[in-house]
């Protein structure tokens, strides 16, 4: 038995979802080989840097990277292990026509090999990367050792437990099972007053009060916000130049209100990249979209401002690539990336989205670079809103007043 990773994922509904890796044992003699499992860790480690997407190290004009161009010429021919030149030269005796070759200090066993022929054997079909193929609900397994699972994520962990002749080991006392849940939803340990009622909590569900007490705490969009917010570059600062304060503070508390709220997270998107487009757009909205103000700026004497402008907007392409399509785009600024598929060309298309901000490239050194909006605190806003009604009426007196005096005048003329 052999393990494998597998993803157990739900569809992220809500922004406070959770993608939950677990180990899956497998029998690999009795599965058909796997290219991302088996395959692609063997051509990446002792193929790929000559024989890869790098057309300037890439040796023969050959390419094991991609399964059209490994097919040309015969490199690897199909369901025929001995009509394929690239396990003839994996099995050669000859140092001249070895591969991988002795200078390059590699070497391939001979269970890579063997799964190597196995494959070629059994159609040399590839895979795309892993995070291109949409994820399915695995089978939850049964175990002879499951008795202490409580839900299928244990039967996966059960499963493999058994496949490597373990036992589980014994429950946490209950102070540690406290510590570590507060610490993972709140990142805070709890406090002495919460462990004594933990403690003394023995009815059934305790552990689940715990938990929805603390996700029903602000700490916890605080604390899951934070990750969101190194993503999405937030600083309180310019980044460069003089490094002084910037006061974008109202975005970073939209972004914990938001995980606290358990906005959808579709929702959470278009806030994020075009709140404040939005139909009938509220002063949270264009908040959110604050997403697109996160990036570095300068006002530093000498700096161009073309040059700035499209620094902006690439630093904008590139975050929303990671956050949202888990991509390493920035390779692409440069040339046609290596290993996403992503092109020059289409990088810069969706950078054109981003190119068309009002915002000037030089920040001024200033708290608030244009454009802003005013944003009240919580407890100013009423007073902002009764101060507001307060003058409408004033002004709406006055105005009564000045035209029934202008009235009068004109009577005694």
């Amino acid at each position: 038995m052999t393990s494998s990773l597998e993803i157990l994922h739900t569809p992220w509904g809500r922004i406070g979802g959770f993608a939950v890796l677990v180990l899956v044992a497998t029998n690999a003699s009795a599965e058909p080989v796997v290219f991302n499992r088996d395959i692609r860790p063997i051509l990446t480690e002792a193929c790929i840097a000559c024989h890869g997407p790098d057309s300037a190290s890439r040796e023969a004009g050959l390419r094991l990277d991609r399964r059209e161009d490994a097919l040309d010429g015969g490199a690897i021919v199909a369901g025929d292990v001995e009509a394929s030149e690239a396990i003839r030269r994996v099995l050669s005796k000859d140092d001249s026509e070895r591969m991988p070759p002795p200078e390059s200090k590699k070497s391939l066993t001979s269970e890579q090999i063997a799964l190597l022929e196995r494959w070629v054997r059994e159609g040399a079909e590839y895979q795309a990367h892993w995070s291109f193929i949409p994820p399915a609900l695995p089978e939850v397994p049964r175990a002879a050792n499951a008795w202490w699972a409580r839900n299928p994520i244990d039967a996966f962990i059960a499963t493999r437990l058994e496949a490597e002749g373990l036992q589980p080991s014994p429950e946490a006392d209950r102070r540690s099972l406290l510590r570590r849940v507060t610490l993972d939803l709140t990142g805070l340990p709890p406090t002495p007053e919460e462990i004594d009622a933990f403690l003394a909590d023995t009815a059934p569900g305790a552990y689940e009060r715990v938990v929805d007490r603390l996700l029903a705490s602000p700490r916890w969009g605080e604390h899951r916000g934070r990750y969101w917010l190194d993503l999405a570059r937030y600083g309180d600062t310019h980044g460069i130049h003089i490094d002084n304060y910037r006061e974008i503070w109202p975005y970073r508390e939209w972004v914990i209100n938001a995980f606290n709220a358990n906005l959808p997270f579709d929702e959470f998107t278009r806030k994020n990249l075009a709140g404040d487009l939005l139909a009938e757009a509220t002063l949270e909205d264009r908040v959110a979209s604050g997403f697109n103000r996160c990036n570095i700026t300068t006002g530093e004497g000498g700096a161009i401002d073309a040059e700035y402008a499209v620094l902006y907007t690439r630093d904008r392409t590139e975050t929303t690539a990671t956050a949202w399509m888990g991509l390493t785009a920035g390779c692409a600024v440069c040339h046609d990336h290596k290993y996403d598929p992503l092109s020059q060309k289409e990088f810069y298309s969706l950078a054109a989205f981003f190119n068309n901000t009002t915002q000037p490239a030089m920040d001024g050194n200033l708290k608030d670079t244009p454009p802003v909006v005013v944003v009240h605190s919580p407890a100013d806003r009423k007073l902002n809103a009764d101060f507001t009604r307060k003058r409408d009426e004033i002004e709406a007196a006055l105005a009564k007043k000045r035209a029934a005096a202008r009235a009068s005048e004109e009577a005694e003329t």
